[in-house]
């Protein structure tokens, strides 16, 4: 049984083992495709999903890996459309429907990694937004990794609600 999903696993850039034992890689696309410097580009899930709606069983992983789209504003055959992935319009709803989805398949106390880049939308943003506040992360110019933990009693609307999250800086 494998304890690691990663939702939006795209080519699979930060991991140093792009096939590890452990790990399901998902994503919404499958694709191969030749950037314009030449080089290769693919796309290659174990499983065509989406992170709003992920296709496993409650509590079924010990950790998750969320490093959805962050990007608004680009083209949509540009490369970073392609090797990022684009956020729709409503974006607000489809990133706390992949907390939802993450946390559901989630153990309990199973560990979620978040991986946001702030180019467009602002972690500030992101954490209005979701039910669900970081334990701790690292910032890196424009980019930053947050660690969750779903606890037992950490269900949507009880115990981080958004208000908790009013007043606290994030920048």
């Amino acid at each position: 049984m494998k304890t690691i999903i990663d939702v939006c696993c795209g080519s699979k850039m930060f991991w140093f083992n792009k096939n590890h034992p452990d790990a399901v890689y998902m994503d919404i696309r499958e694709l191969e495709d030749t950037l314009c410097d030449g080089r290769k580009f693919a796309v290659k899930p174990d499983v065509v999903g989406d992170f709003k709606n992920i296709p496993f069983s409650d509590s079924t992983f010990k950790l998750a890996v969320f490093d959805p789209p962050h990007l608004i504003k680009l083209g949509e055959n540009s490369w970073m459309a392609k090797k990022y992935g684009k956020l729709e319009e409503g974006w607000q709803n489809d990133i706390q429907q992949g907390f939802d989805e993450c946390m559901r398949v989630l153990e309990p106390y199973g560990i979620l990694i978040f991986k946001w880049n702030e180019e467009q939308i602002k972690i500030r943003d992101i954490l209005r937004v979701i039910n669900y506040k970081p334990l701790f992360g690292d910032r890196r110019s424009k980019t930053l990794w947050m660690v969750f933990m779903k606890e037992v009693r950490c269900r949507k609307g009880s115990r981080f609600i958004r208000s908790e999250l009013e007043g606290q800086e994030f920048d």
